[in-house]
């Protein structure tokens, strides 16, 4: 995955959100943006995944740089997969249904393709004995797993997760987790905001440090971790880790 961000700027009214942000990086499977709450990492997200438009800036992906037009998005959106703090699952809809039924009526694909795809993804992520459950027989946990395997059913270009483990009470935290480190193990590309520095640096091949709108530090995960070098990340880690 390669991601080039030049002059990034975004404002909430007269709020600096993100300020002329920079970044290029090469070849990494996993991006993960750490920082403190309202320090502007989840809008980058939201800027990445198509959801929201910066005032001012480009973001190329893979070569492609990003039209900020909505038809553009609209056709953008398509191809990535997307994981909210909130499950956003139909609550409707069994668990199955609730991976078939986008890939059937936005995607396009053959019911029986993307009843295949969802078994064959409910196996590796041991969740078949959930699959015809509605959302409300299922654990938080669980119900965070469904939402990955859609995302994955996609096939997208990438994953993007918003602190995909915050609704979580601490005991289902880690089986979201191992579903995660599983993705990272098959290389497959991700984006992620967390707060679970631990599981950070070892998910992440890259980390941006985000604070008061501004990538204070960036780097590989192992070195920035070990070595921070400025007082904010210090500050940061030693509330998150013990060293």
């Amino acid at each position: 995955m390669k991601i080039k961000i030049s002059n990034l700027k975004k404002l909430y009214g007269d709020q600096v959100i993100l300020d002329n942000l920079e970044l290029d990086i090469k070849d990494i499977h996993s991006l993960v943006i750490i920082g403190p709450s309202g320090g502007g990492k989840s809008t980058l997200l939201r800027i990445l995944a198509g959801l929201e438009i910066p005032e001012e800036g480009t973001i190329t992906i893979n070569n492609k740089t990003l039209s900020f037009k909505e038809v553009d998005l609209h056709n953008y959106r398509k191809t990535i997969g997307m994981v909210f703090q909130a499950f956003n699952l139909f609550p409707h809809l069994s668990a199955i249904k609730n991976i078939t039924l986008p890939l059937e009526k936005i995607h396009k694909i053959k019911a029986h393709e993307a009843n295949s795809r969802a078994k064959t993804l409910f196996d590796k992520f041991k969740l078949t004995e959930h699959s015809h459950k509605y959302p409300s027989q299922l654990s938080g946990g669980q119900q965070q797993r469904i939402a990955i395997t859609r995302a994955v059913a996609l096939e997208s270009q990438f994953l993007l997760l918003d602190e995909p483990t915050s609704a979580l009470d601490p005991g289902l935290t880690s089986e979201v987790l191992d579903c995660i480190l599983e993705l990272k193990k098959e290389k497959k590309d991700l984006i992620l905001v967390t707060h679970e520095m631990g599981f950070a640096k070892n998910v992440a091949d890259f980390i941006l440090f985000i604070d008061k709108g501004k990538i204070l530090e960036a780097g590989e995960a192992n070195l920035l971790f070990d070595n921070p070098k400025t007082i904010e990340l210090k500050e940061f880690l030693g509330k998150t880790l013990k060293y």
